[in-house]
């Protein structure tokens, strides 16, 4: 069952490792049915501020509020959480019954074939590259049909047609209700695609609003 109103809330949100700080005052609201984009430098800490929303990380200070249950959260970036020694197919049915999906052989199957997995359903994990392991992690995500989805670099590795792949199933769990926030390396690509946009630099959130008014945007 969807939830309804905010699905994430955060207030005043800060981090330090040890003694330095990573980020202060970061307050931001996630409404079903929308994509927010985090942007920012490399060390403006967007990994640390996307496990902070998604209960991996506690902040130092401030408060997270995730209005969905765990088991209609996922999050999908540089690790692929796929068990090397089991099969494409094997990964899927532990995932299937961690979130009590309760698909069936066929059903599994049918998520490998949307990724263009089906034919190593029987390989082990762990011989697959980089592109086909991140493919099989977007199975996952599918499997879960989350209500809120956390993506790190989620296109790191994907070919060109797996990208269209999952640009096409975001914009999927957005028209069924679902949040998202996501992390881009590519900002002129991936901004059309956001509703707002959260930037981080020099140790603090330095925006948050829509996408279309994010500074060099055209209105």
């Amino acid at each position: 069952m969807m939830a309804s109103g905010t699905l994430l809330d955060l207030r005043a949100v800060s981090h330090f490792f040890g003694s330095r700080l990573i980020f202060k005052g970061v307050s931001c609201v996630l409404e079903p049915a929308s994509i927010m984009l985090v942007a920012g430098p490399n060390g403006a800490g967007k990994s640390t501020l996307l496990k902070i929303m998604a209960g991996l990380l506690p902040p130092r200070s401030g408060s997270v509020q995730r209005r969905v249950e765990d088991r209609a959260m996922a999050f999908m970036g540089h690790q692929t959480f796929v068990y090397p020694a089991l099969s494409a197919l094997g990964n899927l049915e532990f995932w299937n019954r961690v979130y009590g999906r309760g698909l069936d052989d066929a059903g599994l199957l049918g998520l490998l074939e949307r990724v263009g997995l089906k034919g190593f359903a029987l390989e082990a994990a762990g011989t697959f590259s980089r592109g086909m392991a991140q493919r099989l992690s977007l199975a996952r995500v599918l499997l879960v049909e989350p209500q809120l989805l956390f993506l790190d670099e989620p296109s790191t590795g994907l070919d060109t047609a797996s990208q269209a792949l999952l640009h096409a199933e975001l914009e999927s769990a957005r028209t069924r209700g679902a949040g998202i926030v996501w992390i881009s390396h590519d900002l002129e690509r991936d901004l059309g695609r956001a509703d707002t946009v959260l930037q981080l630099s020099g140790r603090s959130m330095t925006y948050f609003g829509p996408a279309g008014e994010f500074p060099g945007v055209a209105a």
